[in-house]
């Protein structure tokens, strides 16, 4: 199966990232974006947790290269909260319990809004 997904509105079909990685493993969850120099603006790092928290949703931003726009989703795919992470910061935490967060450039804040439901289902190569 394929580890790359579209990032997808749900209610209206609109791409909101060509390309987003799941991060499912622990080593994926460790390692994260840090030391990245550069991310391309259709991709972005969709991270999975087991259960919705808003403790294991929780980012740093240590080591981080580039500021970046983090998107929390619930276990239904609902965005919850949307934050813009800067380097070198110690937390980031959502507002409600999640279940999965996204790591993507900036511009993605300006893509999603909070309540929006997404969809990350179809794979690309």
């Amino acid at each position: 199966m394929s580890r790359w997904r579209i990032l997808r509105n749900a209610d209206t079909n609109g791409v909101i990232l060509a390309r987003v990685r799941l991060c499912e493993s622990f080593l994926c969850h460790l390692r994260g974006l840090q030391f990245v120099p550069r991310l391309p603006n259709d991709q972005g790092l969709l991270f999975v947790t087991r259960s919705e928290s808003r403790t294991n949703t929780t980012i740093h931003m240590f080591f981080m290269l580039f500021s970046i726009g983090v998107v929390w989703l619930d276990g239904e795919a609902r965005v919850v909260d949307k934050q813009l992470a800067r380097p070198w910061r110690p937390m980031y935490a959502p507002r409600a319990p999640a279940r999965y967060y996204l790591e993507a450039n900036v511009d993605v804040l300006d893509r999603v809004e909070i309540g929006d439901r997404l969809r990350f289902d179809e794979e690309v190569g």
